[in-house]
């Protein structure tokens, strides 16, 4: 019998999960150099579970510049099956204010400087994206969201940008026209990646602000926005902590 092992991959705000208390760090090595950092594997509530800080711990590494290929196939090397994403995105709606989680099921990839494939060098392989997270994964996330107490929503489209600079106010006006919920940067090629590497995959975003668009939210409030990542992070990992309670 197939034994599934859970990697989570921590965006902006999420470097380490203090709930992991048992602790091994391992240097992974792939044909597409190094992954973000170290990945920390745990035994939590008898699951096997690894641990990646997409941006690196301390933050250092930019959205364009993350090695998205050699983190899934770290995670693949080590027989990896199912990989939660979290992540720190801004919100193209009213009703998805800060601090609001959203399960992600669909994305619209606008970046245009990033590796997206494992198959190249005369190979050629077409995966369908249709479909690019785990209905399986989404129901778990979901439930350990419940656990928590984490308002959220079930479903939505994230919009993935190149960054590191934020929308003009005409892009996020054009991405709310597409009826897209949020926008962040790291969520592709991650999920193309994972499919391509038959990992199943999951979404999981964090609201720490309203976009460009919003009238009364023109100028971002820094320090409004690190208040919310903090809070945001907490919740996060509360949900972990829920996920196989």
């Amino acid at each position: 019998m197939a034994i599934n092992k859970l990697a989570i991959i921590g965006g902006s705000g999420l470097y380490d999960v203090e709930q992991f208390k048992e602790r091994e760090f391992l240097d992974i090595s792939t044909p597409w150099g190094k992954p973000s950092d170290k990945i920390l594997k745990t035994n939590f509530h008898n699951i096997e579970v690894y641990f990646l800080p997409r941006h690196g711990r301390g933050h250092y590494i930019s959205p364009s510049n993350i090695n998205f290929r050699a983190n899934i196939d770290s995670f693949k090397q080590l027989g990896v099956t199912d990989i939660v994403s979290v992540s720190a995105v801004g919100s193209l709606k009213e009703d998805l204010p800060p601090g609001k989680f959203v399960i992600i099921d669909q994305f619209i990839d606008r970046t245009f400087a990033r590796d997206k494939t494992f198959f190249e060098d005369e190979i050629v392989a077409h995966v369908s994206m249709a479909h690019p997270t785990s209905e399986g994964l989404m129901n778990a996330c979901e439930e350990a969201i419940k656990k928590a107490g984490i308002e959220y929503q079930r479903g939505g489209t994230y919009v993935v940008m190149e960054g590191p600079q934020f929308s003009t106010l005409a892009e996020s006006n054009l991405y709310r026209s597409w009826k897209a919920d949020v926008i962040g940067m790291t969520n592709m090629p991650e999920a193309k990646l994972a499919r391509e590497a038959e990992i199943r995959y999951a979404s999981v975003s964090m609201v720490t602000d309203y976009d460009c668009w919003h009238p009364d939210h023109e100028n971002v409030d820094v320090q409004k926005v690190i208040k919310v990542l903090t809070d945001n992070t907490s919740k996060a990992k509360n949900m972990i902590k829920k996920s196989n309670s």
